[in-house]
This record gives C-alpha cells, structure tokens and sequence, in this order.
C-alpha cells in the first residue's frame, strides 16, 4: 500500500451517517444533494444526534431512495467502485392506512421536534412511552423527519407502525403494540435507578 495513502473505511448499508462525514467530508455535498430531506443534515444538533444512530440504509428510507443508488453515488464520489446492484424501491413501511389505527385508540402522544432542537437524543423518551402502551393502544409520534432508526428499533420489540408525512418537516408516526404480539417488554429497572 502506498505510504502517502491512508486506507479509509468502506461505504455500506450499514455505515453510519456521521461516520460517513467524519471519514469522507468531501461526500457533504453529494449527500445532501441527494434528497431535500437530507438539508435537515446542515444543522449541526441533528447531525451530532441523527447522524450518530443513522446506517446508510436507513436515510435512504428517509430520502425515498434505492439504498444501492445511493451508496453506489456516494462509492463514486468517493473514488471507488461500485458495488450494489439495482433493485427495487426502498421500502418505507406501509403507505395505507393498517387495519389496527383507529384515532379513537390513541393514548399517548408525544413530540420529539423540541428534544432534537436541543441537540438531545429522544430513544430513551420515546421507547419508554412505547413501552408503556397495552395492546391495541396506539403512540402517535411527531418529528421533522421520518424517524427510520426508531422505527426499526421499535419493530425488533414488536411494534408495529405507520408513519405519514404531513409536510416537509412534519412526520407523524403512530406505533402500535398489536395484541397477541409474541414480544412483551420487560419492566426496566433502569429507569427506576
């Protein structure tokens, strides 16, 4: 390897955002181009925040972009090569309304739009609020973005959910613990530290 050349690391799916910019700030630009939703990135609260938790894929749902266009974009701004083939869409959950949302069963709303403008990290508010719920209570989330990260996080412990955008910097997102879910969340003692 050449002494003057320092081996960065690869451009994954699974790369974090922040990650991607501290190894790569030359790619800012070709990111943020990439989708309007992505803007929000020049903030440097979110970023500090958002940037930390969010692979790759999931800003690609974000963006409504196909992950292998995106990273392949980013490979070759980089000077590599590319390496994802093209498949379809990104998934971004579903688009109709569930069978299970009904404004009736709402019990719990919270805004997470204050918690990011102070440059803190809504995971530990919102999981508990989440975890709160009975089955079949709905949680309707508000953010300035789809929350891709939290919504995965949410689904491994068995929630479902439904995120409408409302505006560009409007996305609410209702969760839904199902009844019958296999996952029940045990207390956190934690939180009672």
């Amino acid at each position: 390897m050449d002494q003057g050349k320092k081996k960065r690391a690869p451009i994954t799916p699974e790369t974090r955002v922040g990650e991607l910019l501290d190894a790569y700030p030359e790619l800012e630009d070709v990111l943020l181009e990439m989708s309007p939703s992505f803007a929000k990135l020049r903030n440097p609260l979110l970023r500090k925040t958002v940037g930390k938790v969010t692979t790759l894929s999931q800003a690609a749902r974000v963006g409504g972009l196909p992950i292998e266009r995106m990273i392949n974009l980013l490979r070759t701004a980089a000077g590599m090569e590319e390496s994802l083939g093209p498949t379809d869409a990104v998934d971004q959950g579903p688009s109709a309304k569930p069978s299970w949302h009904d404004p009736s069963r709402i019990t719990k709303r919270l805004d997470v739009r204050p918690v990011l403008e102070r440059g803190e990290k809504p995971v530990g508010t919102v999981m508990s609020g989440l975890n709160s719920l009975q089955p079949g209570e709905i949680c309707e989330l508000t953010a300035p973005f789809l929350p891709a990260p939290l919504i995965d996080m949410a689904k491994e412990k068995g929630f479902e959910s439904w995120p409408v955008t409302e505006a560009p910097d409007l996305v609410k997102v209702y969760f839904c613990k199902v009844p019958g879910s296999p996952y029940e969340e045990p207390e956190q003692l934690v939180d009672l530290l």
